[in-house]
């Protein structure tokens, strides 16, 4: 029950969970807390970073207290550039946002505090805090403060030297004693000190408690949070631990008994908490500026980029329906301000097609952009596979469009080198992601911190189920075993308890792997930066990046992107004539090739499952993968049957309504995705574009209350200006069968895909498996360069080539590379698999060999001193068969490898550029004639070894 009193506290001190395995106020649960003490604001104050100021905001206003945004910040002792061990250290201090000023301020600090001043900590300095102190309050922080600090030191007239800096820096009415009391000793001998300088000084005071977790019981938790995060036990005596179990989110009645002496300290805390009005605004976009070549306007050029580009896709076959359907695309992207970011993407895309830097077919909805396809944003015929634009984008649409995109791995930075490069470094940075402490990670770490043995843990983990999204709650529930355990063992019980309330906190923040955000003013303008191996790392996640308004791209990394840019090499070097770009994708015997289940090493169908599922559907068309790629997955899998049973007796096709025939024939007579839902609504009932996705959406995302409001507009229609429709009973569908359909597409909007993903999905394979199909040799050599790291993958592979009649051999030095290579009807193992023979060394063999073969053993020697090459890294070279075609036996070699390497180091002494020494000449010595002749001993052989 909230308290009675009238009197108000606010927390102006708190960590949540984002303080990294020290604060444990978990944001989903602290305010029931806080709403239950009746306290109407607080603030978040996490450790050197803002990582959950955006979760915190949402989940304050969620349950109706005002958040403050603010963070306790560590001030260098001396600059932040400065770096000494045992001499520069840090300060903590709090800074709590007024107003955007402040705001934009602190984030501009806490990034520094990342890309300047690390050094053990994200560390600011006095130096950052002259510049950005204007819409900022300021607490004088903890004990780990510079003034309680100096008062512990018996330095009080620095400490109020400090005092009276900080008060004439950010103003009287913006700088705070800050006063504690956690019943430790420091605080008994500090607290009447801080009273004494803030009544001489005239600065205001304000009571805080340091709350590093909810409850005064969840102290233990906290103090095993710590044992994680420093390696510790909780029976260590050396582990770092609070001293009392004081530093929670207390009341207002016991934070007013605490500092019953200075009252004023408390209600300072309601005041501070008027002044601070900060609210992140959502939904704005903000997309960085494009700049258009020869002068021309941005909707000019792209209107250009898109009717030069619809007659290159369509050469004389543009017709009324294609350039009305192109036109209303460009007027729906002008009107919604997506200009420039259709042309931020068409520039990057085009950066890595003219660098020959492969580049997927599209992902996601985008690909049913018939503007995207026109400019080469994406590379499938949106019209051909009829994918729906509004999918992507419509007026109705509230939040931000989204292009994905997918590289070469090997190649992908290379286009993010060149977004830095053309937007400013500074205006780009990569996207923060956390580890977070699953069910099972949960209970080994807490398990450990325990000093249970790795054996009692590992029992109890292994009994929680490896389903995705398991919970430990879920776990004692479907795993008797498990709940047995729990029920009869305390110590498993307690294990269980605290690891429950860790469950879910975030361990540890890295880089998202293909996220980045490019913005129109430094980054750090809009969002609190951090560093992950010296790079930009926004502390923001990437659904709070695109609630900003701030432009993210996922420059995804594809693998298989690589395996076919490398096989269309390799076609070309023995039919240059070859592009990948000018497939027949109606081929019959790719589609043979899948049919018969040869799937090994095809993008998203070699699955078990999925081959079984093609070869008894017989694929004849890439409409037949797109299906299939949508079908085979959780939910709609249950679908396959009907599917499979229906296309080969056609006359099984049933319709609720004739109406529907056209939408449901192309997956005979399934519903499977997303667009099929859209259209439904669309032909059925006159919904607009926007206004089906809208029903889509709240069909997927489970909204009850959507969901019913709009079955009233499918079946019977809307008259409300802007959602006009008609409804499926004008239409001529009956009631009760309108009902039926709108039940129908709730069951199966949940899990029905999207075609426009599952089709650049089906583009992709198509080509993998045409590549096999008609060129196997060059396509495995390039599939198994691609898992080269993956051992269990290269055997599996190198069976398949086994079953194809393709001997696997060992590596030749006048024809492998780096990667496997296709070599007649053979393939050879590339050099990147033996052992110590690094890709500087590869590469000056591949050139050198550009000139002529190696004759010998010791021509190849010779003609590489220099490069890098060794005596271990020859050796390996020979034992795996490399020089086999060169020399009689590997252990005659082997033998005479020193004495080759000693001849060619001599020979280079004497020789510069194959003429004599002059001096040795002049004396009467001789030298080596350089095509001296190494004779090996007829030995043994040794068998091949890749290493």
């Amino acid at each position: 029950m909230p308290e009675t009193t009238q009197r108000q506290f606010t927390h102006l001190h708190v960590h949540t969970e984002y303080s990294l395995l020290d604060g444990a106020c978990r944001i989903d649960r602290m305010f029931d807390r806080l709403k239950a003490m009746g306290q109407t604001a607080c603030a978040i104050t996490d450790h050197g970073v803002m990582y959950g100021c955006v979760a915190f905001f949402d989940a304050a206003k969620a349950a109706g207290i005002k958040p403050i945004i603010g963070c306790e910040v560590y001030v260098a002792t001396r600059t932040r550039f400065d770096k000494v061990n045992r001499i520069d250290g840090n300060n903590h201090l709090i800074l709590l946002c007024k107003n955007e000023t402040g705001y934009k301020n602190l984030i501009k600090m806490v990034s520094a505090g990342f890309t300047e001043g690390f050094y053990s900590k994200p560390r600011i300095d006095k130096q950052l805090l002259e510049k950005y102190h204007d819409g900022l309050i300021c607490l004088s922080a903890c004990l780990a403060g510079e003034i309680p600090k100096a008062l512990l030191a018996g330095d009080y007239d620095r400490a109020r030297q400090t005092a009276l800096w900080y008060r004439d820096l950010f103003g009287a009415e913006n700088y705070y004693i800050e006063l504690q009391d956690h019943g430790l000793e420091e605080d008994q001998a500090v607290l009447p000190q801080l009273i004494r300088l803030a009544r001489e000084t005239g600065i205001p005071m304000v009571a805080t408690n340091d709350a590093h977790y909810i409850t005064k019981e969840d102290a233990k938790m906290q103090s095993i949070l710590l044992c994680i995060q420093t390696g510790k036990t909780i029976n260590d005596v050396d582990r770092m631990e609070f001293q009392t179990d004081e530093f929670y989110l207390k009341s207002t009645d016991e934070m007013y008994d605490l500092f019953s002496m200075v009252p004023e300290a408390c209600e300072n805390t309601n005041k501070i908490a008027e002044q601070c009005n900060f609210e992140f605004t959502f939904g704005e976009t903000k997309l960085p500026y494009f700049k258009a070549p020869d002068g021309m306007e941005n909707q000019e050029y792209f209107e250009k980029l898109c009717w030069d580009g619809l007659e290159r896709r369509y050469p004389g076959k543009v017709t009324d329906a294609l350039k009305e359907r192109l036109t209303y695309e460009i007027n729906v992207v002008k009107t919604m301000g997506y200009t420039n970011y259709y042309l931020i993407v068409y520039d990057f895309i085009n950066y890595a097609k003219s660098h020959d830097i492969p580049v997927g077919p599209g992902r996601g909805s985008g690909a049913g952009s018939l503007a995207a396809y026109c400019v080469g944003i994406t590379d499938i015929d949106p019209i051909r596979y009829n994918l729906i634009f509004e999918r992507f984008l419509n007026p109705e649409r509230v939040s931000m469009p989204d292009f994905d995109v997918d590289f070469c791995y090997e190649r992908r930075q290379e286009v993010i080198d060149y977004v830095n490069e053309k937007y400013g470094r500074d205006h780009v940075a990569q996207i923060v992601t956390f580890g977070t402490m699953a069910a099972r990670a949960a209970v080994r770490d807490v398990g450990r911190v325990m000093g249970m043995s790795y054996q009692d843990v590992d029992r109890v983990a292994k009994l929680i189920p490896t389903d995705l999204k398991m919970t430990l709650k879920k776990a004692l529930e479907v795993s008797p075993d498990l709940k047995t355990l729990y029920d009869a063992d305390n110590q498993v019980h307690e294990l269980i308890d605290t690891s429950l309330k860790v469950e879910g906190m975030p361990r540890h923040a890295s880089t998202h792997a293909a996220g980045v955000v490019i913005t129109r003013d430094p980054a750090t303008e809009y969002v609190p930066l951090s560093t992950n191996d010296g790079l930009p790392v926004t502390q923001f996640n990437m659904v709070e990046i695109e609630r900003l308004g701030l432009l993210k791209m996922d420059f995804l990394g594809l693998r298989t992107l690589t395996v076919i840019h490398d096989t269309e090499l390799a076609v070309r070097r023995k039919d240059p004539d070859f592009r990948i770009a000018n497939l027949d994708y109606d081929d019959p015997d790719t589609y043979a090739m899948l049919a018969r289940g040869e799937t090994e090493g095809i993008f998203q169908l070699e699955s078990t499952g999925m081959t079984q599922v093609l070869v008894g559907m017989r694929p004849k068309n890439l409409e037949d993968i797109i299906a299939l790629i949508s079908l085979y997955r959780p939910g709609p899998m249950d679908s396959i049957p009907t599917y499979l049973r229906n296309r080969k007796d056609p006359s099984h096709v049933t319709y609720k309504t004739p109406q529907m025939a056209h939408i449901v024939d192309v997956t005979n007579g399934v519903v499977i995705y997303q667009e099929q839902v859209m259209q439904i609504c669309r032909e059925l009932a006159g919904f607009s574009f926007g206004q089906a996705d809208n029903v889509r959406r709240a069909m997927s995302k489970k909204k009850l209350k959507v969901m019913e409001a709009e079955r009233e507009h499918f079946v019977h229609g809307c008259k409300e200006p802007g959602k006009e429709c008609a409804g499926c009973v004008a239409n001529g569908v009956p009631e009760n069968i309108a009902n039926e359909i709108y039940d129908d597409m709730i069951s199966f909007a949940s899990y029905a895909f999207n075609k426009s993903h599952a089709a650049c999905y089906a583009y992709v394979a198509f080509q993998t498996a045409y590549l096999k199909c008609h060129y196997p040799h060059e396509f495995m050599a390039a599939l198994l360069t691609s898992v080269l790291d993956n051992t269990s993958k290269v055997i599996e592979y190198t069976t398949e080539c086994q079953r194809l009649g393709i001997k696997v051999q060992q590596p030749d030095i006048n024809v492998s590379r780096g990667g496997f290579t296709a070599d007649g009807e053979r393939i050879r193992f590339g050099l990147n698999a033996v052992k110590s023979v690094g890709r500087d060394l590869i590469e000056a063999v591949i050139k050198e060999r550009a000139e002529r073969p190696y004759s010998s053993l010791y021509d190849f020697c010779k003609r590489l001193h220099g490069t890098g090459l060794n005596r271990r890294a020859l050796e390996n070279l020979v034992k795996a068969g490399a020089f086999d075609t060169l020399e009689p036996t590997r252990h005659g070699m082997l033998e005479s490898v020193e004495g080759i390497l000693k001849s060619v180091e001599t020979d280079a002494r004497q020789n510069l550029d194959g003429q004599m020494d002059l001096f040795g000449l002049m004396g009467g010595g001789r030298t080596r004639n350089p095509q001296t002749t190494i004779r090996f001993r007829t030995c043994r052989n040794i068998p091949p070894l890749i290493c």
